[in-house]
């Protein structure tokens, strides 16, 4: 069963509230969901080296000392015991065992984009039928048909509803949806756009090899789970309470790097490397992708005038983005907590943080007005949105 982390509908009579512009899209609710075993991080490298009956000690030294750099403390996973006492295959080098992972997976990543978005309508306080759109994101699925028609299916959607699948974008993902949220929500005067992300890392689980070094890195830093948010334009006054404001969206690739963040699928199930340029290539173009979202804020000169929603893809990253733009140390806060609390969950990760975003905005006297939310992946892939807070 899923575990949904829901939290409390925001209280706009509380603090006075910006005037969301006229067709524009804005973000009226969000969830979450989990599955219901919690990892703590010290208990990764026993259990996880025990699971796939590893007894090789320099390859639980690495994991060790690896558990610590993440600065990762719980997360979740869909992994259990019941599962590898079903299919023992799981934990066996060289096994084909992409059909099995593929039957949890599916099933997983549907439960739990069903629990994020019931925890979502929750919040938003008006009916499912009103819901017009849906677009799914996973990277943890393969099915014809795919996940949203199972997920509108089990949310008792209208049959006419609008789906948008998108698969395999990685980490961005979570941000390509919020893009393609809003540009339907701005082009469709009245919909309600579901936007549910939905992952877990069966697909990428083996024994450790060393041949294959990242499969430690991916068993210390990532974690299952789901998100949830509902994006409409002119919200209804007294039914409905925004609290950021979609403004300018923009996606951009750097030629040449496609091979810097590679994934393959393979009878295992999914091969994934990471090059170790990869920082170092975000570092050199995110100056100039922030200014221009910057460019289209009002009356905002400096990055620490904006308030940061940032996909933890990892702690480098996060250190080297708040060297590079001179950020002050709080200003990556609600990325580091949600990359603490629930690991790296690709997709899903952007909407932790920006619901860490909208908590920690509410409780400021005169908090920023405009933000980013920015997001990384292959291709090598820059995903960002110019964001305005409503509270």
């Amino acid at each position: 069963m899923s575990k949904t982390n829901e939290s409390d509908r925001p209280n706009s009579s509380a603090t006075p509230r910006r005037v969301p512009t006229a067709g524009k899209a804005t973000v009226l609710a969000i969830g979450k969901a989990f599955p219901s075993q919690l990892l703590p991080q010290d208990c990764l490298v026993e259990g996880y080296l025990r699971d796939t009956n590893c007894v090789d000690l320099a390859m639980k030294e690495k994991l060790e000392r690896l558990c610590k750099t993440t600065t990762v403390r719980t997360r979740y996973t869909v992994m259990s015991k019941e599962i590898l006492d079903k299919y023992p295959e799981l934990a066996t080098e060289g096994s084909a065992t992409i059909s099995q992972k593929l039957t949890i997976a599916n099933q997983a990543v549907t439960e739990m984009a069903k629990a994020a978005s019931l925890a979502c309508f929750k919040q938003w306080g008006r009916p499912v039928e009103d819901i017009t759109h849906v677009v799914y994101v996973s990277s943890s699925e393969i099915r014809l048909p795919g996940g949203d028609l199972y997920l509108a299916s089990e949310l008792g959607l209208r049959n006419d509803v609008n789906r948008i699948m998108l698969y395999f974008l990685g980490c961005y993902g979570g941000v390509t949806g919020l893009r393609v949220a809003k540009d339907i929500a701005e082009n469709n005067p009245g919909s309600r756009v579901l936007l549910t992300t939905s992952e877990t890392t069966i697909l990428g689980f083996r024994p450790p090899n060393k041949s294959r070094p990242y499969d430690l890195v991916g068993a210390a830093l990532f974690g299952d789970g789901a998100a949830a948010a509902i994006i409409g334009t002119d919200p209804i006054p007294k039914v409905e309470s925004p609290f950021m404001e979609l403004s300018y969206a923009v996606q951009q690739f750097l030629p040449g790097t496609h091979n810097v963040i590679d994934g393959r699928l393979t009878e295992e199930g999914i091969n994934f490397k990471l090059g170790r340029d990869l920082p170092q290539k975000i570092d050199d173009n995110i100056e100039g992708f922030c200014k221009k979202l910057m460019e289209k804020a009002h009356n905002v000169e400096d990055f620490n005038d904006m308030f940061w929603a940032v996909h933890p893809g990892g702690p480098a990253i996060l250190n080297r983005l708040e060297s590079t733009l001179k950020l002050r140390g709080e200003k990556l806060d609600c990325s580091r907590k949600a990359l603490m609390d629930f690991g790296n969950v690709s997709s899903n990760t952007i909407f932790y943080v920006m619901e860490n975003m909208r908590d920690e905005l509410m409780n400021k006297e005169n908090g920023e007005e405009w933000g980013l939310a920015l997001a990384f992946g292959p291709g090598i892939t820059f995903e960002g949105i110019l964001l305005r807070s409503l509270n």
